[in-house]
């Protein structure tokens, strides 16, 4: 009954102490018309399902969201870069959805302010519990995903007026802004996770780090085809990590030998509790899945690569022609970029 007491406790500001944590409990359970132990023990399963399942619902969604962002940016980065050669190539930080059969151009940004939106509503709220919160960490969360809404905001209103071409500076200012909120509020977490969750925090800004300074750079050389596919991959990247933190710190199967899951009884301390040698062996662990994840997401990537170049030859043969001039486009590399375009999307 205790881990589900300090579970409960963890949302509704229960003494920390084990037997005042039980009669509180207990008294709540009284309070809420449970009488029957049978009552009770369904109550109280049905607090520590909503308890853990919050907590992973809260680390698994927006992981999804990420990685599927940023296998989104990956594919058409590459694809850009394939078509349009190193000389014409410019990176986005936002690609349009135009095979759609309603050509919603802009549904990328529309789903990230919904997201957003969600999001914020969902840390306001305290998800699953469904009440308004007074926690800092909260609100922590909720800010991370205010810059995210304000970026692809203003990225939406600068297309709609037709004002990407003087205004794609400010667009990119906020994109990096993005992460480097992301890290702010992570690197200074109100709730300084310690331990084997503190670790995986850790490895995590250092993924958003690098998400932060591509983002500059790709603002300042949009034309880079390395630091731009860099930024779609750390994308990828802090969305599968977001995934594996969520299985392997709050559903307890996954939960490395030597240590114990301890919902909500110092977050100062984190979720998972160690002792000193399996401490050292759950870290090692958690290097090894940076370094295998990382592997398997460059693995694909150039997968990717290699199949989308080979679908479009004429990019890599020298076959010299006659450019023609219209206005100052090149026709030429136009009827090039529809030839392979058909090949990349047969």
């Amino acid at each position: 009954m205790y881990l589900v007491c300090t579970s409960w406790k963890r949302w509704h500001h229960a003494p920390s102490t084990k037997k005042a944590c039980d009669v509180h409990f207990q008294r709540h359970l009284n309070t809420s018309g449970i009488r029957t132990r049978a009552q009770q023990r369904k109550k109280v399963i049905n607090l520590g399902i909503q308890a853990l399942m919050g907590t992973f619902a809260g680390h698994i969604i927006p992981s999804l969201a990420f990685t599927l962002l940023g296998l989104w940016h990956t594919f058409n980065t590459i694809k850009a870069y394939i078509l349009r050669g190193p000389t014409g190539f410019s990176s986005r930080f936002w690609y349009p959805l135009n095979p759609l059969p309603f050509n919603i151009k802009h549904l990328e940004l529309i789903l990230i302010i919904t997201f957003s939106i969600i999001a914020i509503v969902m840390q306001i709220l305290d998800f699953p519990f469904f009440q308004f919160s007074f926690k800092l960490i909260d609100y922590e969360h909720a800010t991370m995903f205010l810059h995210l809404a304000i970026y692809a905001g203003v990225a939406l209103v600068v297309e709609l007026t037709d004002l990407q071409d003087n205004l794609s500076g400010l667009v990119g200012i906020l994109a990096a802004s993005v992460f480097g909120q992301e890290l702010f509020l992570l690197h200074f977490h109100s709730a300084d996770h310690g331990g084997l969750e503190g670790h995986y925090h850790w490895l995590l800004q250092l993924i958003v780090f690098v998400s932060l300074a591509a983002a500059i750079m790709t603002s300042v050389s949009p034309n880079n085809f390395v630091v731009a596919l860099a930024l779609s991959i750390s994308v990828v990247f802090q969305g599968c990590w977001f995934m594996n933190m969520g299985f392997m710190l709050w559903v307890p199967q996954f939960i490395p030998s030597g240590c114990v899951l301890r919902l909500g009884e110092d977050d100062m301390l984190g979720a998972v509790a160690c002792g000193a040698e399996a401490s050292l062996r759950a870290k090692a662990l958690a290097n090894l899945q940076f370094s295998w994840i990382l592997a398997g997401i460059l693995i694909s990537t150039s997968i990717l690569c290699l199949c989308m170049s080979g679908r479009c030859p004429e990019r890599n043969k020298s076959i010299p022609y006659q450019k023609l001039h219209t206005r100052g486009t090149d026709v030429a590399q136009i009827s090039m970029e529809i030839d392979c375009s058909k090949s990349v999307h047969p």
